[in-house]
């Protein structure tokens, strides 16, 4: 229509935006409840939910858990093992891709079968915690980075996708003035794989930075505890913190109602610790995400095309 929009094409970007400030809104508003809930007093959480604003607003909470002596050891096991994971992950599995996107790789269609099958089917809990513990890797550093140096094969499929986007005279080129494959793979593939590249670097990132598993179920030491493994205690606390109140006041109003006052008392409570801990653990991946943004869109994209 010369001159202007329909009035349909109007509606539908009408309800487009409103749909997308909704979900905005659900998916933004619960870290925000978040944030104010730890940045609130503790009792007066307790007497009603919380909206815009803290109503009581105190660092307290926030406080309290940096002053935990075990944070900063928790903290430098999961940023430690961030880092490492994910650029060793991203470089091994981009060098695994490359070899793989060849034409003239050998025995390709049992390399794909295994790949496919380990995308779908895994050995489970038991089998891995056997063949963890076989290779002395039970309770120790390095049970966070050696399982996790290969990035999984859908990450292969979106790099293979993008290596054969790229002009196959590159690689002749490269081959006729004597490169090797190391030399193509860092000075030609590499450079050209920045987006992609930055985009699984940031879904490995999320993925390791949020895992508890393997330390829940492969170490034993508290000094190999992470981030999100302290969360998961601190939810764990506040659970059987309910579920004393709770039986306590079905068999003693009385105890009941000390458990009560207590839970209600101060500007801190395991509630505002919970939350606290939730948005502390969270700031790094937040800081994150707008570096690599740019990236993102771009790699995401560029991974899902081929010529």
């Amino acid at each position: 229509m010369v001159g202007g929009k329909s009035p349909g094409e109007r509606v539908f970007n009408i309800s487009n935006a409103v749909i997308m400030i909704l979900l905005m809104c659900a998916t933004i508003y619960p870290f925000w409840y978040s944030v104010i809930g730890s940045l609130n007093g503790g009792a007066d959480l307790m007497r009603g939910p919380l909206f815009l604003w803290p109503r009581e607003f105190t660092w307290a909470s926030w406080r309290a858990v940096l002053a935990d002596p075990g944070l900063l050891q928790t903290a430098w096991i999961t940023v430690s093992r961030t880092v490492i994971v994910t650029v060793v992950s991203i470089l091994y599995t981009a060098m695994f891709a490359y070899a793989f996107s060849r034409p003239y790789l050998k025995g390709k269609k049992i390399y794909m079968m295994i790949g496919f099958i380990s995308m779908y089917f895994s050995g489970g809990l038991i089998p891995s915690f056997i063949l963890i513990n076989w290779l002395g890797l039970y309770d120790s550093y390095w049970v966070y980075i050696i399982p996790s140096l290969f990035g999984g094969f859908w990450n292969v499929i979106i790099l293979n996708a993008n290596y054969k986007a790229i002009s196959d005279s590159l690689f002749e080129s490269a081959k006729l003035d004597g490169a090797s494959e190391f030399v193509i793979f860092f000075r030609i593939v590499l450079p050209l794989s920045k987006p992609v590249l930055a985009a699984l670097s940031v879904f490995t990132a999320v993925g390791v930075w949020n895992d508890f598993g393997t330390t829940l179920y492969f170490t034993q030491s508290t000094d190999l505890q992470t981030l999100q493994y302290l969360i998961l205690k601190l939810l764990q606390t506040s659970n059987a913190s309910e579920q004393l109140q709770n039986a306590a006041a079905n068999s003693n109003l009385a105890v009941a109602e000390l458990l009560n006052k207590a839970k209600g008392e101060g500007l801190v409570t395991a509630k505002t610790i919970e939350l606290a801990a939730m948005v502390i653990t969270s700031i790094p991946m937040i800081i994150l995400y707008p570096f690599a943004q740019r990236y993102f869109t771009k790699g995401v994209m560029l991974g899902s095309l081929k010529e």
